[in-house]
């Protein structure tokens, strides 16, 4: 008998049914992705504009860390909280309040009276790293539910090319919108750019977090017996917070691939901390040039991988998986070291073009890897992620400025990023050993529970025996 829900699979009306509805998802999907770049565009603007602000209204350089350093605790505590929100509220709910907060506390900086612009700014630090952690994490953990399973590859590279255009743009108008119009100008721009995102999210029905909660029991009974712990111990009121890292051991390899995350965002913080005085012994007279410059070609690799990822996933319907991520990490922190090793201006061009690509397919084998998992643990995982991302970016930040003090910026870009290279073969050491001891048996190394959680993902991503599905078949960690 026919199911009394619509069409069967025999029933031609089933597949355009399908097809109409993959439509009006990715549609809606794009209107919001449009929404995410303007305010990742206010994002950027920001960091600039805020700095900048900081440093004219303190006139000490120890501020701009002091603020910087606020706003990456703020992102480390919303990483530790953020799964047991999502576990009571809706993904929606969430990401449109992260973007009022962040419009009514740049409104709070421009009504400030003189003598509480310092207290302003420490509440503007604080807002802005909790909240743009609270929402990228809700947007992240949310993509299967709002475009399918098999169209998360897909998402992810067209909000990476959002957010990067954003950034490109958010950086190089930065000093211009400040120095035209000024300040509060600024300020107002970028309040204006939350207050889009916020309608766009609220115009949009969005699919995830509380709601999500039946799909998660569904996915937890099928797979692994650490995801069934987890989403018990989610719905469990006061002992939710140990559930981030029991999302971890959910899915096979994914501690040691978090960790890879956070070592990646140690590495990072060198780079980004030594281009301004790499800059400056390029040209002592106007070091912005070569930080902009580098920055447009490495978001230009960046979208072009995201174009070529789009087209891999619509054609395949597979994702770059667990060994694209660990391949672009080291690909990525290598390109990185070499960028600062004095090469001419046209090959260090080439060398920022492909570490921007490289970086926008780690990205997109991280994020689909960790979409794998059930609802209910996605955004526990993503929320512990991202505080390993900013503990990283935060120690490295504070780490490397005390080493370029002593040492030159390729030295302290090759230790860091070096480190980020050596945990990556280690990573892709496991995937490989474990790709190779899978055949074991349902009991063996990648069998068992770990074997349970895969099946869904292996209905979406292909078949085990091609080896071209997603990165959850790593085992251990």
């Amino acid at each position: 008998m026919g199911s009394t829900d619509g069409p069967t699979a025999d029933e031609p009306d089933g597949g355009s049914r399908k097809t109409r509805d993959t439509a009006v998802s990715e549609r809606r999907f794009r209107f919001l992705v449009a929404g995410y770049a303007v305010s990742s565009y206010g994002t950027f603007l920001n960091m600039v504009a805020l700095n900048l602000f900081v440093y004219e209204t303190t006139g000490r350089a120890l501020a701009m860390g002091l603020f910087m350093a606020v706003r990456l605790a703020s992102g480390f505590v919303a990483g530790l909280v953020v799964g047991g929100l999502l576990a009571r509220f809706s993904a929606k709910s969430i990401m449109l309040w992260a973007n009022v907060g962040q419009g009514a506390v740049m409104l709070v900086l421009i009504l400030a009276p003189e003598s509480l612009v310092t207290g302003a700014l420490m509440a503007v630090s604080v807002v802005i790293g909790a909240c743009g952690t609270l929402f990228m994490v809700a947007l992240r953990s949310s993509i299967p539910e709002m475009v399918g399973e098999d169209r998360r590859a897909w998402a992810n590279s067209l909000s990476i090319t959002g957010r990067s255009m954003a950034m490109v743009a958010g950086f190089a108008s930065a000093g211009v919108v400040v120095s035209l119009v000024g300040y509060t100008a600024a300020f107002l721009l970028d309040m204006a750019t939350f207050v889009v995102c916020a309608v766009t999210v609220a115009l949009l029905p969005i699919a995830g977090g509380k709601g999500a909660g039946s799909e998660a029991g569904a996915a937890g009974a099928s797979g692994a017996s650490g995801a069934g712990k987890g989403e018990k111990e989610a719905k469990s009121g006061p002992r939710w917070r140990p559930v981030a890292f029991l999302a971890l051991a959910a899915a096979p390899g994914l501690g040691l691939m978090v960790a890879l995350r956070g070592v990646d965002a140690f590495g990072s913080s060198s780079h980004n901390a030594a281009l301004p005085i790499y800059s400056t012994s390029l040209d002592a007279s106007n070091p912005a040039v070569f930080v902009s410059a580098f920055w447009c070609v490495w978001a230009l690799g960046n979208i072009g991988a995201q174009q070529v990822i789009q087209r891999y996933s619509q054609r395949t319907g597979k994702t770059v998986g667990a060994l694209g991520f660990g391949y672009g990490t080291v690909v990525m922190s290598a390109a990185f070291i070499a960028a600062f090793a004095g090469f001419p201006l046209a090959v260090t061009a080439v060398i920022a073009l492909i570490a921007g690509a490289a970086d926008g397919l780690t990205e997109v084998a991280y994020t689909s890897h960790l979409q794998t998992l059930p609802a209910m643990l996605r955004g526990h995982a993503f929320g512990l992620s991202a505080t390993f991302e900013n503990l990283g970016f935060g120690v490295g930040m504070i780490l490397v400025a005390a080493a370029l003090d002593r040492f030159s910026p390729l030295a302290v870009v090759g230790w860091s990023h070096g480190a980020a290279i050596v945990v990556a073969v280690v990573f892709l050491l496991r995937v490989a050993a474990l790709r190779r001891a899978e055949p074991a048996g349902p009991m063996g190394p990648a069998g068992g529970a770990g074997r349970a959680g895969l099946r869904k993902e292996e209905a979406v991503e292909g078949r085990p025996d091609r080896g071209d599905r997603d990165g959850a078949e790593v085992s251990g960690g």
